[in-house]
């Protein structure tokens, strides 16, 4: 006969299994649970950084004809006045495309038009490597900056991405890529075309765009657009989108004087540091630009200041380093004191003003960003294309204003932008 206490031992193991058997589900459910929240923080990492590392990799197009030119013009018979027009043609035609391709992607299936944009840069970049005149490589570069334009159509598909409350914090990491492909564009076109020649670079570019055609089309998520109307609708509209937003026009014009700022520098600094004390060749002219890619990384900061409220302190702040840095500039470029010193002036200076320019990017991006979920594209496309003119002119006048009065003037052109940049801020 079995006894009382084993008959009470066996009951009391019994509810003690069905109880860790009722437990466990629930704490399966708990590890499933973390798990799922695990791999989906490892997704939109992993996201994040394509996304960073694409529009990283396009934007070399646009800002290598700014090392460039030093070989491009004398090649294809063009004057030293003209050397501004190879910068030009491209940040023109990328602003071309954000007018009249970005808002696309508020009425196209986003994958597609990425896709059919990344066809085009690739053609018209292999193009470009057998360009046989100044004007046939103007042409086919302004072909090439429009569908680079799809920069444009992958930061918002990123930023509808990001979680409750990270926009600022996405947006920074994109534009992480995108300033550190702006920065690293001249030090790489400078050591393609010192080894190989310039049209080198352009076919390197062909074949690194069509490979990330092929990337982006296997992991590129699809995006709907929310619009339901015309193309000439929406192209329409974007006048009326920039009459309707007053922070739009504002971020847009103090992004657009900016960027001159920063292409009036950039284009014409090659050719300051090619000739005395400097002295330096295509490979010193790549690591000075090299140097400058540092300011890169302060671009998550800026971000997370704007979505801690501080938009417009920072936002002074980036324009009151860009001023500081053009006149630290014209100083190296004057002083007498050997070669070494002027040149860590130099690129002390260019740190300072990719700082200066990363960081008004980024706070105009994500205040624009967060406006209209509907017009994000052509919110979006407005604010870049304005922006972009900007450094289209600046461009255009870096080589005029070298012509008159080298780099001093080159300085003051630059630091005129950032004073009246400020002056827009503190009437804001």
């Amino acid at each position: 006969m079995i006894s009382a206490n084993k008959v009470l031992a066996r009951y009391a193991n019994s509810e003690a299994t069905h109880e860790r058997n009722r437990q466990r589900p629930d704490r399966d459910g708990r590890v499933r649970r973390s798990v799922a929240a695990c791999r989906r923080r490892h997704d939109h990492a992993i996201q994040t950084l394509l996304f960073a590392a694409s529009v990283g990799i396009i934007v070399t197009n646009l800002f290598a004809p700014q090392t460039l030119v030093g070989l491009i013009g004398p090649s294809l018979g063009a004057a030293a006045s003209e050397s501004g027009l190879v910068s030009m043609a491209t940040l023109l035609g990328y602003a071309a495309g954000l007018f009249f391709l970005v808002p696309l992607s508020d009425l196209v299936e986003n994958r597609v038009l990425v896709l059919r944009m990344l066809c085009a840069a690739a053609l018209a970049a292999a193009v470009a490597s057998f360009a046989p005149s100044a004007a046939s490589l103007l042409a086919v570069l302004f072909v090439l900056g429009a569908a680079c334009s799809c920069i444009q159509v992958l930061v918002p598909v990123a930023a509808s991405m990001a979680p409750p409350g990270q926009d600022g914090r996405v947006i920074g990491d994109v534009m992480s890529g995108l300033m550190i492909g702006i920065l690293l564009s001249r030090p790489i076109a400078s050591l393609v075309a010192d080894a190989f020649g310039w049209r080198a670079f352009y076919g390197i570019s062909a074949a690194a765009l069509a490979l990330l055609a092929i990337l982006l089309g296997l992991a590129l998520p699809r995006r709907k657009p929310l619009a339901h109307t015309s193309y000439a609708g929406l192209i329409a509209s974007l006048v009326g989108l920039l009459a309707q937003e007053p922070v739009l026009r504002r971020r847009a014009f103090t992004a657009s004087l900016v960027m001159a700022a920063f292409s009036v520098f950039w284009t014409a600094v090659a050719l300051r540091l090619s000739a005395p004390p400097f002295d330096l060749g295509q490979k010193g002219i790549a690591l000075f630009a090299l140097v400058g890619a540092g300011g890169a990384a302060v671009t998550p900061i800026f971000g997370r200041a704007g979505d801690r409220g501080f938009t417009r302190t920072a936002t002074i702040l980036c324009h009151l380093v860009l001023i500081a840095a053009l006149g630290l500039a014209a100083w190296a470029g004057a002083t007498k004191a050997g070669a070494w010193l002027p040149l860590i002036l130099m690129g002390v200076s260019a740190v300072l003003l990719d700082i200066g320019v990363t960081g008004d990017q980024t706070l105009g991006r994500r205040a624009v960003n967060l406006l209209q979920p509907k017009a994000r594209g052509r919110i979006n496309g407005l604010f870049v294309g304005i922006f972009f003119i900007g450094g289209a002119i600046g461009s255009l006048l870096a080589g005029i204003a070298w012509t008159w009065g080298g780099w001093n003037a080159v300085c003051a052109v630059g630091a005129l932008f950032g004073v009246v940049a400020l002056v827009v801020d503190w009437t804001e």
